[in-house]
């Protein structure tokens, strides 16, 4: 329609300029009269009116057809197209770029904690076993990625019911955005795909140097697929009967709140260090091992290096791990305390636990310092929102002792964890969780995509609260633990039922390295036996050791 008036506004110039051009036709060559004089002399004309309706009705007549032509060729010029209605938009359509772009940053961070897990575990372990946790480590991750995108992350964060999701199969029919975050779909995908893949990796450590490959895939297929997700979506799911506890018509609606794990102290740690206990149960010492009470010591780990370099690599990606779970870079406080709560809560376990372990042995001991600043990384992690920095430094320091604790508890009950990973992910998972019904402050309430929500604040015990969040804390904590001890000791037992989880007696001596990769992880195995795991024969060629240097190589390996 607006093509149409502006043709004919151009018509009506064209006319009158006709009109002024004839000028010349009336008066004196060199008189110029006003526009109205002209036209009142030209019309009182009557042949100048037969000649100017006759132009009239030729540039009617020629816009007609103009107008004719223009529908035939091409209606939407004259106005003619009809539009659909707006169509409802719906808030999860709306996709927010600030959150979005923060939210994959901290997945980049946290998917980076895999690089940290590989070197911490490969420095704690024996050097004749460095390969297989190279392995485990990276096929876990790729294990991982598949079975979350398949029916892990359906399991864990579609809805469902309180127990389960059932939506979103191979991230089918999901909307733009997840709930109402305003972080894109495939983004949060990727961040929660990041903290399984934690999950699954943690799982490995207490059980390195004896597990068979095999057994490997087959416990983390359990794991990444089913364990994590299905207990995860009990806290974390849009409907699990933790996350709505406490509400009318839910899961003790008496209670009057619902547990709370802002980043996974409970959801990651504590499921990924229970499930590593069952483990290391099922499959029992590795061969050699003698513990204290036995008149034995640790296996002492082979690169303390790369163990120390891979837990502050880890400490590193802690600040997508937890500052990156408000999904949102719009909540600028709160993030900023987030980031801080976690750095404190470390150095905090760090010092506590260098001092704990020294009471006891008389030395500092760096592979304490790195357990106990994890474990008040772990700690931290469910509590970091709502606690203030002097909260976060008091439960850290409580974590960091103990870290030092739990490894003194497996070692009595002659459980062997190489690493440390059930104290530092699940007791101190534990003891996190706990913390928070203890130092929650009372100041802060919820994150949300553009703000914090303060309205509604948690409190512990500690400024006040009550023994409220305190008892919503342990029941989801006691559910979560027990649940996760008792299904993973029930895969580990099938798993070894096929005589798969173990490898046998002849590989573990061998080394899982060469008996499994048929690689070692150093040049130092080629040139000298002194390194090499017992049962590999010297290459042709190299110098023959006297036998009290060969029987000393054999002492040497049979303690590694």
């Amino acid at each position: 329609m607006g093509n149409t008036i502006f043709t004919v506004f151009l018509s009506v110039v064209a006319i009158v300029f006709t009109l002024l051009s004839t000028r010349r036709k009336f008066g004196p060559a060199n008189t110029t009269p006003s526009l109205w004089t002209r036209l009142k002399i030209r019309f009182s004309s009557q042949e100048w009116r037969k000649y100017g309706l006759l132009l009239l009705a030729g540039k009617v007549a020629g816009l007609a057809v103009l107008a004719i032509a223009t529908y035939l060729i091409n209606p939407d010029l004259l106005g003619f197209k009809v539009f659909a209605a707006d169509p409802a938009l719906k808030g999860n359509d709306i996709v927010n770029p600030i959150n979005t772009v923060w939210t994959l940053v901290a997945a980049f961070l946290v998917f980076g904690m895999q690089v940290g897990f590989t070197m911490l575990e490969a420095g704690f372990c024996r050097s004749r076993e460095t390969v297989n946790v190279l392995m485990e480590c990276i096929v876990d991750t790729c294990l991982c990625g598949l079975l979350f995108y398949a029916f892990g992350f359906a399991f864990m964060f579609s809805h469902g019911n309180g127990f389960i999701g059932y939506h979103w199969f191979m991230l089918q029919g999901a909307p733009a955005t997840y709930e109402g975050t305003g972080v894109a779909f495939l983004a949060f995908w990727l961040f929660q795909f990041a903290f399984a893949d934690t999950c699954s990796t943690i799982t490995s450590g207490a059980m390195i140097g004896r597990t068979g490959f095999v057994g490997d895939l087959l416990y983390s297929v359990a794991v990444s697929g089913f364990i994590y997700p299905i207990i995860g979506h009990w806290a974390w799911g849009p409907d699990g009967f933790l996350a709505t506890m406490g509400s009318t018509g839910f899961f003790l609606p008496s209670l009057g709140t619902s547990f709370h794990d802002f980043a996974g102290s409970t959801v990651v740690h504590t499921i990924g260090g229970f499930i590593a206990l069952a483990g290391a149960i099922v499959l029992g010492p590795r061969i050699g091992r003698k513990f204290k009470r036995d008149g034995g010591a640790p296996m002492q780990p082979h690169d303390l290096t790369i163990a120390a370099s891979g837990g502050l690599l880890l400490w590193f990606g802690w600040y997508g791990f937890n500052p990156g779970s408000t999904l949102s870079a719009m909540d600028f406080t709160g993030i900023g305390r987030v980031a801080a709560n976690t750095t404190l809560a470390a150095c905090a376990a760090g010092l506590t636990a260098m001092a704990y372990a020294y009471i006891g042995s008389k030395k500092w001991d760096v592979s304490f310092t790195v357990n106990g600043f994890l474990a008040g990384l772990v700690a931290i992690t469910c509590p970091c929102y709502w606690v203030s920095p002097a909260g976060a430094i008091m439960l850290g320091g409580v974590a960091g002792v103990l870290v030092v604790l739990g490894v003194e508890l497996l070692e009595w009950l002659r459980i062997d964890d190489p690493i440390g990973a059930v104290p530092v992910h699940g007791f101190c998972g534990i003891w996190g969780t706990l913390s928070l019904g203890l130092f929650a402050c009372g100041d802060y309430g919820a994150t949300g995509p553009f703000a914090a929500d303060n309205s509604a604040p948690l409190k512990g015990l500690f400024y006040g609260g009550g023994t409220t969040v305190l008892a919503a804390q342990a029941i989801g904590s006691a559910i979560i633990t027990l649940s996760t001890f008792g299904v993973a000791l029930a895969v580990m037992y099938a798993v070894n039922a096929f005589k798969l989880l173990r490898v046998s007696e002849e590989g573990e001596r061998y080394g899982l390295d060469l008996h499994e990769h048929g690689i070692s992880a150093y040049p130092e195995y080629v040139i000298s036996t002194i390194g090499r795991p017992e049962g590999i024969a010297p290459e042709p060629g190299m110098v023959a050791e006297s036998p009290a240097r060969i029987s000393l190589a054999k002492t040497q390996s049979q303690a590694l």
